[in-house]
Parts: structure tokens; C-alpha cells; sequence
């Protein structure tokens, strides 16, 4: 058996797995409390926000496309910053992976105890979770289907919004909050009617929506035809982001005024709700549901997949490169689900575990970041260790070393931001404390391949 993956991941696998890493439930769910603490210049966040990722994302793909033998973006900070810096990308998403999961799972029993309340929280997300580990198992390509026909439902949701809404508008219709309008957008206090500290404060409710975009450096090693796979990817990133947020939550305002959005109500089921769409509120839950069913499934894939990698680079137990003879690393799954059934285990002893699930999540949101900031900058070393290939690069990041430093900053300011509010500051305390575990961690792995190399070249 050899321990190697297989590119069984399609074209229109990527492009989905791409646009479904773009959308998380929290355009769903979240972007009531978003628009009603920022107003209309959430707007202009996500296009900032937007072009920054999707900077970060050319950066990322370059580096991916210099070597196709490259399995993720751990092998790049590995590679370009060093060893050090490849063991904390790798272990650090791992932990996020693991945390989301667990918050994921979490969530999808709370969706599916909306219709079935009588059966327990815990048992939907022991069966959520053996099911996705089974489709895992199965194949890389069955994970790429799977994703692709989630990503097609919250495509499609979107779509039909920005449809609705923009009916609504033409048809000038009136509804309990006045008439829909696209005036709506910027006549009830104007762009910023909360200052710019309303709109500095909205960076950080965005950066959460985008989590799991860079999903696409964990599939590179199994894709088809990387070259013309990814590029077309990562280049559409700007059109999604502009279609799925900017014009989804424009939509959205111009038919109900911001200032008349419930922060704990979906504007999505109140724009259905307005339409006369029966049965609104159900359709957003069954959307929700698969979009916390889906970023589970890629945390079991990203998270394997991380695993292989480190063991690939002996930085962790050797086990978790073995595949089956379809190219699964099936024992790094099967830990990946292991510790995400923990989250079953919690929501048996406390039945409302989602408060703790959502102090967590912050910490893995913080790490992300962080993953982020290092992927750009093993960037900057690429351009400087490899001036030639960076030169013949056919995707390159415009503007190159400079654009990476751009990024790098931007990525400081969402720290400052996430440190200045008092809900995300722990998180941010914690990084200094899990990178010094991973430090110890390192120094171990450090020292037994240094003992082993020593023992292979005694003689």
C-alpha cells in the first residue's frame, strides 16, 4: 500500500468546495446582527475584507502552483519560513478544524431538533458525525460531491434572495417597514450612522464569514490539472464575494431598512417571509443545516489531510500517512472524528453546550488569522528565496512583495480589532499560550528525529 493521495477532485469539485468555503452560515444566520450593529457600511467591509482574501488567496495559489508536489499550505510555511513555522500552521488548523467540527456538529442537532425535538442532541450528532466519517472513507471524490451539491443549495438560496428582493424593489412594494427601495440603502442615517468605530468593529463580524476560504490549499494535492484548476478558482473569488455578500445583504436593506433588522432574526426568512413564501423560516433552517453539515465534512477532510502532511514531514506519529488503496488516509480520519465526537459526548452531559461551542469557536477564529498572516508571509519569503520562479510565475499575486506586506498589515489591524473588543480579547490572549505548547511539542519531534537520524548514521 502506498502511502500516497490521489487526485480524484475534479474541476467543478474545486469551483464548488471554492464558493461553498466563501459562504458560511453566518450570511445566513448572522447577517441581522451584523448589518443592525453596522448599518450600510457593512458593505463596503465586505468588499474590503473581499479584495484582501482574495489577495491572500493569489499569494497562496502561486506558492501552490510553484510545486505541484506541495499536499497544503503547511508544506508552504514548512517549505518557505521553516519547520518550525510548518508544525504550527499544521497542528494550530488542525485545532480549529477540530473545534469548528465540534460547534458544526453542535449546530446541526439544533437545526434538526427544529422539526424533531424529541430526539436527543447528542444522538443527531453521534449520527452526523459516523455519517460524514463514512462518506470520508469512502473517497476524496464522494467528499468533493458532497460539497459541491451543499455549496449548489446555498448558491441557490442566495440567488433566489437576490431575485426576490430585487422584484420587491422594481415592484416598489410595500411592506410593515415602508416601501422597498434601493434608497433604503444609505437614507436612515446615511452609510455609517453608527461612526467609524461601528464600521472598524464590523471588519471582525466579516473576517468570521470568511472562514474556511482557503479551503482550496488543502485540496491541491488531489486535484486534477492544478495549473488550470485553482486559477480559475481563486480568480473568481471577487465575483462571488460581490454576488453573495455585497449583493445579497444590498438586497436585504433596500427591502427592509436596516435599522428595522432583528439581530436575532434571519433577514433571510424575513425577505422570504415578505415575498409570501410559505414554509420561510423551515427552508432557511433545512440551508442552514447543510451549510453546518458541510463545514463539518471539510473540517474531516482538511483535518486529515493536515495530519497526512505532518506525518509526511515527521512531525507526527507516522500512522496517520497510512491510505487505504483508494489514496484515503483513513487512520488520520478516524482520529479527525474521534475527537469531534467529544462535542457528543459534551452534548450529553451539558444539553446546552452551544455557549461554550461559541467562546471556542473565537479561539479558533484567532487562530485562523493567524494561519493566514503566516501563509502570507511564507510568501514573502518564497519571492525571496525563489526570485526565478516567482519571475515565470503564469498566477502571480499583483504587485507581489509589496501587495504580501499589504496583506500582513491588514491582517495585524484585524488583531487590533479582535484585542480592542472585550469578546474576542481572550481569544487573543490564548495564541501566545497554544504557541508555546506547539513550541514544546516541536522541540520533542525536534529532538526524536535528531536521535533518529543520529542512530541511522552511527555506524
Amino acid at each position: 500500500m502506498e502511502d500516497k493521495l490521489q487526485r480524484a477532485l475534479s474541476n467543478r469539485h474545486i469551483q464548488l468546495i471554492a464558493i461553498g468555503g466563501a459562504i458560511g452560515t453566518g450570511l445566513f444566520l448572522g447577517a441581522g446582527e451584523s448589518i443592525h450593529l453596522t448599518g450600510p457600511s457593512i458593505l463596503f467591509t465586505y468588499m474590503i475584507v473581499g479584495l484582501a482574501l482574495f489577495l491572500f488567496m493569489r499569494a497562496m495559489g502561486e506558492m501552490l502552483l510553484s510545486n505541484t508536489k506541495f499536499n497544503s499550505f503547511a508544506d508552504i510555511t514548512n517549505e518557505f519560513v521553516g519547520p518550525w513555522a510548518g508544525f504550527i500552521t499544521g497542528w494550530s488548523y488542525w485545532l480549529t478544524w477540530i473545534v469548528s467540527g465540534m460547534a458544526e456538529v453542535t449546530a446541526v442537532a439544533k437545526y434538526v431538533s427544529y422539526w424533531f425535538p424529541e430526539i436527543p442532541n447528542w444522538l443527531t450528532a453521534l449520527a452526523c458525525v459516523l455519517l460524514l466519517m463514512a462518506f470520508n472513507l469512502t473517497s476524496a471524490k464522494l467528499f468533493g460531491e458532497l460539497e459541491f451539491w451543499f455549496a449548489i443549495i446555498k448558491v441557490f438560496t442566495i440567488v433566489a434572495l437576490i431575485i426576490i428582493g430585487v422584484i420587491l424593489v422594481i415592484m416598489a412594494y410595500k411592506t410593515p417597514y415602508g416601501t422597498s427601495s434601493f434608497t433604503n440603502i444609505y437614507s436612515h442615517g446615511g452609510m455609517f450612522p453608527h461612526g467609524i468605530s461601528g464600521f472598524l468593529m464590523s471588519f471582525q463580524m466579516a473576517i468570521f464569514s470568511f472562514l474556511g476560504i482557503e479551503m482550496i490549499g488543502i485540496t491541491a494535492g488531489e486535484t486534477k490539472n492544478p495549473h488550470k484548476t485553482i486559477p480559475q478558482a481563486i480568480n473568481n473569488v471577487p465575483i462571488r464575494i460581490l454576488l453573495f455578500y455585497v449583493g445579497a445583504i444590498a438586497v436585504i436593506i433596500s427591502v427592509i431598512p436596516w435599522n428595522h433588522l432583528s439581530p436575532d432574526d434571519s433577514p433571510f426568512v424575513k425577505v422570504f417571509g415578505l415575498a409570501g413564501i410559505p414554509f420561510a423560516a423551515g427552508i432557511i433552517n433545512f440551508v442552514v443545516l447543510t451549510a453546518a453539515a458541510s463545514a463539518c465534512n471539510s473540517g474531516i477532510f482538511a483535518n486529515s489531510r493536515t495530519l497526512f502532511g505532518l506525518a509526511d514531514r515527521k512531525q507526527a506519529p507516522p500512522k496517520f500517512q497510512t491510505t487505504n488503496r483508494k489514496g484515503i488516509p483513513f487512520i488520520a480520519i478516524l482520529i479527525t472524528c474521534g475527537m469531534i465526537s467529544i462535542s457528543v459526548l459534551l452534548n450529553y452531559l451539558i444539553p446546552n453546550a452551544t455557549t461554550v461551542f461559541v467562546y471556542i469557536s473565537t479561539v479558533s477564529t484567532v487562530l485562523n488569522i493567524f494561519i493566514w498572516t503566516l501563509i502570507t508571509f511564507a510568501y514573502y519569503r518564497y519571492t525571496k528565496k525563489r526570485p526565478e520562479e516567482h519571475k515565470n510565475s503564469k498566477f502571480k499575486l499583483p504587485g507581489g512583495r509589496v501587495t504580501s506586506i499589504v496583506i500582513i498589515i491588514f491582517f495585524i489591524f484585524i488583531f487590533g480589532v479582535l484585542l480592542v473588543n472585550p469578546d474576542t480579547r481572550t481569544a487573543v490572549y490564548f495564541t501566545p499560550v497554544w504557541l508555546i505548547i506547539l513550541s514544546l511539542m516541536y522541540l520533542k519531534y525536534s529532538r526524536e528525529k535528531a536521535k533518529e537520524y543520529h542512530e541511522q548514521n552511527k555506524y
